[in-house]
């Protein structure tokens, strides 16, 4: 038999299928942080705007190993409009493997009965748009419209991998939404911590904001004009915080609906300095062990006392022998310090 040789272009063929398996294989960036501020509209918005920017900015500070980026305050003149610079951003982040990339719209928001937007300065940037821009992001990915009339933007940008927040449930809630002043101070506040653990997840500031907005409307006795939603399922429909019971999502706003807030719940911003400082790939397999454990508490009801412990029995002592080899090597770092 006679052996072929393989010529050259197929070596460096196959050297370049290995590169990429080995580019895959690594661990993932840090996450990513992109604030967006539009346009205020008048100085009183202007300054809140750019209040709850530097909120997210210190928050993403604290979080280990995270980049802020921000569109919206930059000073002088320039040939780029904040809507190119958004669209440039977001390809540079594409091509970017990150442990999340995170969108956050800080403004206002319109909606003409067909088409969402968010307002930037100078030309605005409708949720179809952002749609076809995030579409190559290799990253899961985060988008936090706290705009209002913000609605459509789970509609448009709801996805599997994705978590979408918006301040309101349509594009009729078109008055100022306060909710993104509220996820602003809930992002990095320790009181919203719900499942002590020391860390401030995206679900958990979600509700605390959510709450706080209604205390708000309940206060000024004032009928609500806005209903945030939160969808990581990637069916569209986004839940609201009525329909969750601490953490787990008890109703689904549709009888066919996914339930959401699995994924959400392991989106952090903010760690506290207790928390136990976890590798990213510590982070994946704790992520998968949180998801049986919700997947099996859904199930409860349908399993037997005994069962239904059986099984959660041993989720919860590899949670606990996944923080106890964090804690070991977070101790071994600190003595070689």
């Amino acid at each position: 038999m006679i052996r072929r040789i393989p010529s050259l272009a197929c070596l460096i063929a196959v050297l370049m299928l290995v590169r990429v398996a080995r580019s895959d294989d690594a661990p993932p960036a840090p996450p990513q942080v992109l604030v967006v501020v539009g346009a205020g509209g008048s100085e009183e918005y202007q300054t809140a705007f750019a209040t709850w920017a530097d909120r997210w900015k210190s928050a993403a500070g604290l979080l280990d190993g995270a980049s802020y980026h921000e569109i919206g305050r930059e000073e002088g003149q320039s040939d780029s409009s904040d809507k190119d610079r958004l669209n440039e951003r977001l390809a540079e982040l594409s091509d970017l493997k990150a442990e999340a990339v995170w969108i956050v719209l800080i403004g206002h928001g319109t909606f003409d009965g067909k088409a969402a937007k968010f307002n930037l300065r100078g030309p605005d940037v409708s949720a179809e748009e952002l749609s076809g821009w995030i579409e190559p992001m290799r990253s899961p990915l985060v988008v936090v419209n706290c705009a209002s009339a913000s609605g459509p933007f789970i509609n448009r940008l709801s996805a599997a991998g994705r978590t979408i927040v918006t301040a309101t449930k349509s594009g009729q809630e078109q008055n100022f939404a306060r909710f993104g002043d509220y996820l602003s101070q809930a992002i990095s506040n320790i009181a919203a911590d719900l499942d002590h653990d020391d860390e401030v997840s995206l679900l958990e500031a979600f509700l605390s904001a959510s709450n706080q907005v209604a205390k708000f409307y309940e206060a000024e006795n004032r009928i609500a004009t806005e209903h945030a939603l939160i969808d990581d399922s990637g069916d569209r429909l986004g839940t609201p915080a009525t329909m969750f019971q601490g953490t787990t999502a008890v109703a689904v706003p549709q009888t066919k609906a996914a339930r959401d807030g699995g994924v959400a719940a392991r989106r952090v911003i903010f760690q506290s300095a207790q928390a136990v400082v976890l590798t990213p790939a510590q982070r994946e397999s704790r992520a998968a062990i949180e998801a049986e454990i919700d997947r099996l508490k859904l199930r409860k009801s349908e399993l037997a006392t005994d069962q239904y412990f059986a099984q959660l029995e041993p989720l919860m002592l590899q949670l606990a022998e996944l923080y106890a080899a964090a804690e070991a090597e977070d101790s071994n770092e600190s003595q070689r310090e």
